[in-house]
């Protein structure tokens, strides 16, 4: 069973089409990352597939049902989603941030409990955010801070998580800190993570399955071993490069073409 499908998925602000019919597959249990040049819908796909986004034509069914017409606190309890830049109140805690996980799990009826109560502690060490959970959030540094929308993320206690450039702006130690989190979560409780990344790199380093995007449909996905190469590279981003394998990881590694101090001729 597949955490997320499309459809026949078309997508389009006003006049303007960003994705046209696609049919997709998300699997299940594993972490998959939406790659493609500036402006190919990368983002705007990842909306519509946490129903932010009202398609124009087609279907976006989660864990076999149309996600269209759950309720919504239906879909929160299966789905989270980390917009790109996500703010918080001024003053607000951590603590308190995360603690806006558990929404979906609220009513009239059913006030806060120890299960809330359990799930926010959790999603407060899984993140390692115990320490700080008294601090502002917008006293955190850059990794910190993402840290912290990823515990309240992770408090929902959804079975698929969507992020969309979760690295963008923080530096490299921060990056590869955020990604190994994300990672563990995925090694250890199987969350489904579907993420939009721009380092190409680190997409294959951490991604079972690669969606390419271009032309407002999906121009290949599969492991990044299985599709990732240079033709790929210069018909999705129009950059020549080589593709070899990171010495760490075994994965495939893109060197772009470019002006630069380089010591040996392009081939």
């Amino acid at each position: 069973m597949h955490a997320l499908n499309t459809d026949s998925l078309t997508l389009a602000y006003g006049d303007k089409i960003v994705i046209e019919e696609l049919n997709l597959s998300i699997p299940k249990g594993k972490i998959t990352v939406f790659i493609g040049s500036n402006g190919c819908g990368k983002s705007t796909l990842l909306k519509s597939l946490a129903r932010l986004l009202k398609p124009r034509e087609g279907t976006v069914v989660l864990e076999g049902e149309a996600i269209a017409k759950l309720p919504t606190k239906e879909v929160a309890k299966k789905l989270a989603i980390l917009p790109q830049g996500p703010e918080a109140p001024e003053g607000l805690t951590v603590l308190q941030l995360v603690k806006q996980g558990r929404y979906p799990y609220q009513s009239w009826l059913k006030q806060w409990s120890q299960q809330d109560e359990a799930a926010v502690r959790r999603a407060l060490e899984v993140t390692r955010m115990t320490e700080l959970q008294e601090r502002t959030v917008d006293s955190l540094s850059g990794g910190q801070r993402q840290r912290a929308w990823i515990a309240m993320t992770l408090a929902q206690e959804t079975d698929t998580i969507l992020l969309d450039e979760p690295t963008t702006y923080l530096d490299l130690s921060y990056q590869i800190e955020i990604l190994d989190l994300l990672f563990e979560l995925n090694e250890t409780e199987k969350r489904t993570i579907v993420m939009v990344l721009h380092d190409l790199n680190l997409t294959c380093r951490y991604a079972h399955h690669i969606v390419a995007l271009k032309n407002q449909t999906v121009y290949a996905q599969g492991s990044p071993e299985d599709i990732v190469s240079c033709q790929l590279v210069k018909d999705v981003f129009n950059m020549d490069c080589q593709v070899t394998t990171d010495p760490l990881f075994g994965t495939p590694h893109c060197i772009p073409y470019g002006k630069g101090r380089c010591i040996f001729q392009k081939g």
